[in-house]
């Protein structure tokens, strides 16, 4: 049996205390205290399209379509922002590139079409489920007045033995049927609770079973409040405030007790639900002050990052050393607990715009720098392909040159970046060095070569000096020693001077050792054998050019002493007694000209070589 004994008390002292009176009230009173308690939500401010559309996305997965579409309410102008700020980039962009902004038009990512998808099934879920409950409310109110129509047909018949048991059948029909809309609700229950108590006035033949009946449900109400009582020892207040609400919904739903019991079970139950209610009111008041707290807290965080959102610097250092101490500040706002919800938002959008802000200058910075070192790097590359070409360079001396001159402009090139750094100049240097490690083993080479050239020069002029003193000198072995000197290669630079000089000393003495010659041949054998190895100097050509200039001068100053004597003659030619003279002048005439015959063969042999 059941009827609302709650009723008896005036509607003002039920709502002061708290008390739960009907379906809506247990409703309200619940989400009352969900709304007091502050969750730990995420900072969806610093959320990407790509974030919040994924959380849609689970959303729309969700079993509870009303929370659901909550939380999609909240972080739907945080993607919107978003979206506002990629349509004006684009906006931006397709001016910059020539369009007009009244040809512009902004189709969104994939994250939008994401977003907008899962919005639209979440609320059409929501609206599913919400005409699912108003459809289910409004059969339970259609059972509940058909429960009420045989409630009513029951008390209208005649009386009969089983009427009682028929009428606690309809109870437990109505007990199981589930909530009506609010509208109806009070109305329903009232009609309900008059039948009740009708029944109960009219069947006085049942009263001694009656009375039974509610000295049980008086002993089901006590075990309710021994329970309610209990729940003061429950450590999670949202726990107890549940429960409690529970332990109303079956109070309510116990019939009636004894009417001299009545009005003292109810205040001793509303009294136990009252120490309930106060430790929630306590609850949130801690929790009001302690979001106040963090509040303070996190807008005092929010102030210091503000000043980090105009940072700028062109040192990578003082970056880095900023991004430190702006990372730790977000590790002491992680650590902050939360904040009022009406305040959340400003303080949030103050804190992370600053955060974001520092960032997307940083990322500018870093950007600006990465396309430096990739131009640095593609510089590098070139560089490096020239030294790699520098390796198998058959002019050693040039690569050496080019060489150094790469890694001149290599540390005139400025930094690339850091992951290939270490391994660009590696290949870099190991070129280098295999180009000097080649002109080192050319060089000892080299060395090896010019010591062995200067032993067998050395040999010809021993062979030159032993042919001379044993008379063996002859002019075919001369023109053979000759060449097989001049074929020789290069000696060490400081034994040049000394083997040439000694060689031509070899040289003389053994042409002036040639039998049979005459002054002229001689001369001739001597000046070819000075000259024989000019033209293997590397200097040779300046060399003859110097010698045939000496030698043209000599000659021309020959043939203007001949003229001069010749001029002369002809002047002793009209004089008397000049005979002594004229014949002293043709002695000189007869020598210049013989030397200036020998000027001329000379010239005629720097010529031929």
């Amino acid at each position: 049996m059941e009827v609302n004994e709650q009723e008896n008390g005036t509607p003002e002292a039920i709502l002061q205390k708290g008390v739960l009176t009907s379906e809506t009230d247990l409703a309200e009173k619940d989400d009352a205290l969900v709304h007091e308690e502050e969750e730990v939500k995420p900072d969806y401010i610093q959320f990407s399209k790509k974030q919040l559309a994924e959380l849609a996305k689970e959303l729309a997965k969700d079993n509870n379509p009303i929370k659901a579409e909550n939380v999609l309410r909240e972080i739907k102008p945080y993607f919107e922002d978003l979206y506002e700020k990629n349509k004006s980039q684009a906006l931006e962009k397709f001016i910059a590139e020539g369009g007009l902004p009244v040809d512009f038009e902004f189709r969104g990512d994939e994250w939008d079409a994401v977003f907008d998808a899962n919005a639209k099934l979440i609320r059409d879920r929501k609206n599913q489920f919400i005409r699912q409950q108003e459809e289910a409310r409004n059969e339970n109110l259609k059972k509940k007045e058909g429960i009420l129509e045989q409630m009513r047909i029951l008390l209208d018949a005649p009386g009969s033995g089983n009427q009682y048991d028929k009428f606690q059948e309809l109870q437990k029909q109505w007990k199981s049927v589930g909530t009506v809309s609010g509208n109806h609700s009070k109305t329903i229950w009232a009609n309900y609770h008059a039948l009740v108590d009708r029944f109960y006035d009219n069947q006085s033949i049942y009263f001694e079973l009656k009375e039974l009946d509610r000295k049980k449900n008086l002993q089901a109400k006590k075990e309710l409040i021994t329970k309610a009582k209990l729940l003061a020892q429950v450590e999670s207040v949202k726990e107890a405030i549940k429960e409690l609400n529970e332990l109303h919904h079956e109070f309510k739903h116990i019939g009636p007790v004894p009417k001299e019991e009545k009005e003292a079970i109810w205040q001793e139950f509303k009294k136990a639900s009252d120490s309930v209610y106060e430790r929630r009111d306590s609850f949130v008041k801690e929790i009001q002050q302690q979001l106040q707290t963090n509040l303070d807290a996190k807008t005092k965080l929010a102030e210091s990052v503000a000043t980090y959102a105009t940072f700028s610097t062109d040192r990578i250092k003082e970056w880095n050393t900023k991004t430190t101490e702006l990372l730790e500040l977000q590790k002491q706002w992680e650590k902050v607990g939360s904040i009022p919800r009406s305040k959340a938002k400003e303080v949030n959008k103050k804190f992370w715009s600053s955060f974001k802000l520092f960032f997307q200058n940083k990322a500018t910075f870093f950007k600006k720098l990465d396309e430096e070192r990739s131009i640095n790097l593609k510089a590098k590359q070139a560089l490096l392909a020239k030294a790699k070409e520098l390796v198998d360079a058959e002019d050693i001396d040039k690569a050496i040159k080019e060489v150094k001159s790469l890694q001149a402009m290599w540390k005139e090139t400025g930094p690339v970046p850091e992951k290939v750094r270490e391994k660009i100049f590696k290949e870099f240097k190991e070129h280098c060095d295999a180009v000097f490690t080649k002109k080192r083993g050319q060089q000892s080479k080299h060395a090896e070569d010019q010591q062995e050239n200067f032993i067998k020069k050395q040999d010809i002029c021993n062979q030159l000096e032993v042919y001379a003193a044993e008379g063996k000198a002859n002019v075919e072995d001369l023109d053979k020693l000759q060449e097989s000197f001049n074929a020789i290669g290069f000696v060490p630079r400081d034994k040049v001077q000394s083997i040439r000089d000694r060689f031509h000393q070899a040289l003389q003495t053994y042409v002036n050792s040639i039998p049979n010659l005459g002054d002229t041949e001689r001369g001739q054998l001597s000046l070819k054998a000075e000259f024989s190895d000019v033209k293997n100097d590397p200097n040779a050509d300046k060399k003859l050019q110097q010698k045939e200039l000496q030698i043209r001068k000599k000659i021309s100053k020959a043939e203007n002493d001949v003229a001069l004597l010749r001029n002369n003659l002809e002047f002793f030619a009209k004089s008397k007694n000049a005979g002594s003279l004229r014949e002293d002048v043709n002695k000189q005439i007869a020598k210049a000209e013989a030397e200036l015959r020998e000027l001329k063969n000379q010239l005629k042999l720097i010529r031929s070589l």
